[in-house]
């Protein structure tokens, strides 16, 4: 079947133009992040003063949306190993930059030149580097951040804010929205205990947590520096202005998904439209005592399913398709 074109104002943008643009975008949130939350808790080995065990590196491996088969629950630092430089593992730093890398390639004719160079040195900056152990990986992981960071910021700079990038923004909220979802609820699962032994280590967590969202001078201007478990779920939960709490992602998902719906004019946008906002309603209406008091983690496993569905629908309404409702749209 041929690929479909959406149509855009008398333009058109083939469903496979759409796709490669949403996972480019979403395999590179997912480098950033993945990068963000090794750094940070590296750092916070350096603050407990000592090396941190195999259940330590599985709860951040299942932080990362990551499930850890049983027999290799022993194994977690050999698996957070491979998050850095092992190609065939999909979940890694260097195969999201690749397989990011391969999507723009698809559709350089639909980015800007500057774009693409940016991604490009990226790329061949990952390739050039060395699968040094995880305890020296520092450097590397921040010149994924800060390259993820600089390529969003050409990409805002340079692309014309029509449908393909709306398709970037949907990718990238989407991403950020399910990464967020997963690593507050390991954590909360973790640490959020009656009587938790080891309180100092317990805020360093906390703290831990925040700053994997970049979140921590945020927080504080928000409720000053008092750590408290159920602030920090309102803040990265349903903070509506903060750029990396869930609600907020879900906001600017729904926009992008209106705009792409608006610009593509197809009728069947209604259904991807109602699931996304409906996400955001979810958020938007969301009481953090209500849901604590109902279970978080049974709130975020409701938003990750609800993430799922976006996606899906979206799938559904621009790139897979019956053929039928491709002649009827």
């Amino acid at each position: 079947m041929p690929p479909r074109p959406v149509r855009s104002n008398g333009l058109t943008m083939l469903s496979r133009v759409a796709d490669s643009l949403y996972w480019m975008s979403r395999y590179l949130e997912r480098a950033e992040h993945t990068a963000r939350v090794i750094n940070i808790h590296l750092n916070l080995m350096l603050e407990r003063g000592s090396h941190s065990d195999d259940l330590d590196w599985a709860r951040v491996v299942r932080s990362l949306g990551i499930e850890i088969p049983v027999e290799d629950a022993g194994h977690a630092q050999s698996l957070a190993q491979s998050l850095l430089h092992d190609e065939s593992n999909p979940s890694s730093i260097v195969a999201s930059i690749v397989l990011a890398r391969e999507n723009a390639r698809q559709v350089r004719e639909q980015i800007s030149s500057e774009m693409w160079e940016q991604l490009n040195r990226l790329f061949h900056a990952v390739r050039r580097s060395s699968s040094s152990e995880v305890w020296d990986a520092r450097d590397f992981l921040q010149s994924i951040k800060e390259g993820a960071h600089l390529f969003q910021g050409i990409t805002d700079s340079t692309m014309t804010h029509g449908e393909g990038w709306q398709f970037i923004q949907a990718g990238r909220f989407l991403e950020r929205a399910m990464a967020v979802s997963a690593l507050v609820g390991a954590h909360f699962r973790e640490f959020h205990k009656p009587a938790q032994a080891g309180a100092e280590r317990v805020y360093l967590e906390w703290i831990g947590l925040l700053r994997c969202c970049t979140a921590f001078e945020a927080y504080c201007k928000a409720y000053t520096a008092e750590v408290k478990a159920e602030r920090i779920a309102e803040f990265l939960v349903l903070h509506p202005n903060f750029p990396h709490s869930i609600h907020f992602s879900a906001e600017a998902l729904e926009t992008a998904i209106k705009e792409i719906g608006r610009e593509a004019g197809s009728r069947r946008a209604v259904r991807v439209e109602r699931i996304a906002g409906r996400l955001r309603a979810t958020l938007g209406f969301g009481q953090i005592d209500e849901i604590m008091a109902g279970g978080l983690e049974a709130y975020l496993t409701e938003l990750l399913r609800q993430c799922g569905q976006v996606h899906s629908a979206l799938y559904q309404t621009y790139i897979s398709y019956p053929i039928e409702a491709a002649l009827e749209a």
